[in-house]
């Protein structure tokens, strides 16, 4: 089997999203003070993050948007933990509004469908915050008829945020269907391979998003 990485990695200060604060990473318990607990050459390091939920590559659940939606705690490790998937290639240079069109005549039902845009090449740049590619209210419907589990993309929004509307949001997370944002690398998934997608966050009660280690794994090299 291959393993692929297509999470960002969580850094002190870095911006995942324009407005929301950056996160800090600190010690909590260094090394140092750990000594005088434990015997010589002994030690131990206890960090402390302090972030917002939409930080790095995260994962939203109905709770993000609906009031009575599933949280973080209600979600089944089956919703989130090696789905069957599919990789839509939309490069962004050709296309930045995704429609159904894009989806039409493949098999997606039960599947996770990653969309792979190419954005994730402006992370840590300004340019990742204003013009980015998403999926249209029609995409979104489209995918729900089809009874897909999951849908991710490595854009900084599956909506457009030109606007103040969210409707994939919307549409989506009211079926059910999580969504895993800030995707990476999904250049690395060959294209028409089979492969396994996992995104699975901890179980916190009260939460509707949370960073997840997003991971794509490829069978039967």
């Amino acid at each position: 089997m291959k393993f692929i990485d297509l999470s960002h990695v969580i850094e002190e200060g870095v911006v995942t999203y324009k407005g929301l604060p950056a996160p800090i990473i600190c010690d909590f318990w260094t090394r140092e003070e750990s000594k005088q607990w434990y015997e010589e050459g002994t030690s131990f390091q206890m960090g402390k993050i302090e972030m917002v939920s939409n930080t790095g590559t995260y994962l939203d659940t109905p709770f993000h948007r609906y009031e009575d939606g599933k949280d973080l705690s209600e979600i089944l490790i089956e919703q989130t933990a090696m789905l069957d998937a599919v990789k839509v290639s939309v490069p962004f240079e050709q296309h930045l509004s995704i429609h159904k069109s894009f989806f039409e005549g493949l098999d997606l039902t039960g599947k996770a469908v990653l969309v792979h845009t190419g954005w994730d090449k402006k992370w840590k740049t300004d340019e990742y915050f204003t013009g980015n590619p998403f999926l249209t209210a029609d995409a979104a419907e489209y995918l729900v008829m089809q009874g897909v589990k999951l849908v991710g993309i490595d854009s900084h929004n599956i909506d457009d945020v030109a606007g103040k509307s969210r409707p994939v949001h919307t549409i989506l997370l009211k079926n059910e269907i999580l969504i895993v944002e800030h995707l990476c690398n999904l250049n690395e998934i060959p294209v028409n391979t089979s492969f396994k997608f996992s995104a699975t966050p901890p179980k916190v009660k009260g939460m509707g998003t949370f960073p997840v280690r997003a991971y794509a794994v490829i069978e039967n090299l």
